[in-house]
């Protein structure tokens, strides 16, 4: 079997194809791509692959415009940190999915539902309204839910409810949890910004992104701008600009 992965997340690109080798030693991964113009790039001049196992939000956008915009016969698996109501989609389709962090049982599951598919069901997405669904997962309506970190041999789940800020530090993007633990990620402030719930998430400013829980104090500063006091503590002052604080005011009021 020659199975394509479309992943923008690297330590869950490769913990997919770690159960891949678990779950079938005999497919043959042909590449992991992790954006929607690689992904058109690639099938437009590669053949098409048994499978794919697809997330739906990359980096540069949701992955069923490619779909949208190209005419594949091959089965997909999609793969998804989304709610519930989100998922619902997938089920109406008999679309079969992954709910991210997912176990070995659960690609397993996967596999021998594939196996059972007859070729009239394998060409699902000639009968499923992609429009909608792009429109359903574009509308600013789903969010991350959680992210798989990477570290050392471990790869460990951080739900949102987890994180009280986001920062950077030396260039690297790091993770603040309730607990009082840092993790590296391996995404932008400018990404996470667009992938995480403006109603629980703000964007003080170029260093941090912080959940409303994390915010312990808010002090008048120079210039009209106002002084962050973050929890876990963070060195530094953590300012909002001028032009900033009228949103962030308004953030805080919703």
């Amino acid at each position: 079997m020659k199975i394509l992965i479309i992943e923008d997340e690297i330590p869950a690109a490769k913990r997919l194809e770690k159960l891949i080798s678990e779950c079938r030693p005999d497919a043959q991964i042909l590449s992991v791509i992790d954006t929607v113009e690689d992904a058109l790039d690639w099938f437009r001049s590669e053949e098409e692959p048994d499978l794919v196992i697809s997330d739906i939000q990359l980096a540069d956008g949701i992955s069923f415009q490619i779909y949208e915009e190209l005419n594949l016969e091959c089965p997909i698996i999609f793969s998804t940190a989304y709610d519930q109501y989100a998922i619902k989609a997938f089920e109406l389709n008999c679309i079969d999915y992954l709910l991210k962090p997912y176990s070995k049982d659960a690609l397993q599951k996967s596999f021998d539902k594939l196996d059972k598919f007859s070729p009239i069901q394998q060409n699902f997405l000639k009968e499923l309204d992609l429009t909608s669904l792009v429109k359903q997962f574009s509308n600013g309506n789903v969010y991350k839910q959680r992210f798989l970190i990477s570290k050392a041999d471990a790869l460990i789940p951080i739900s949102i409810e987890e994180i009280a800020y986001i920062y950077t530090e030396d260039k690297a993007v790091m993770i603040k949890t309730i607990e009082d633990k840092s993790f590296f990620i391996n995404y932008s402030l400018d990404d996470l910004e667009n992938q995480l719930d403006p109603a629980k998430f703000f964007r003080l400013n170029r260093q941090f992104i912080t959940s409303i829980r994390a915010i312990s104090k808010i002090s008048q500063y120079f210039n009209g701008k106002l002084k962050v006091e973050l929890k876990p503590v963070q060195d530094g002052k953590v300012i909002v600009s001028r032009a900033k604080t009228p949103l962030f005011k308004s953030w805080l009021e919703k």
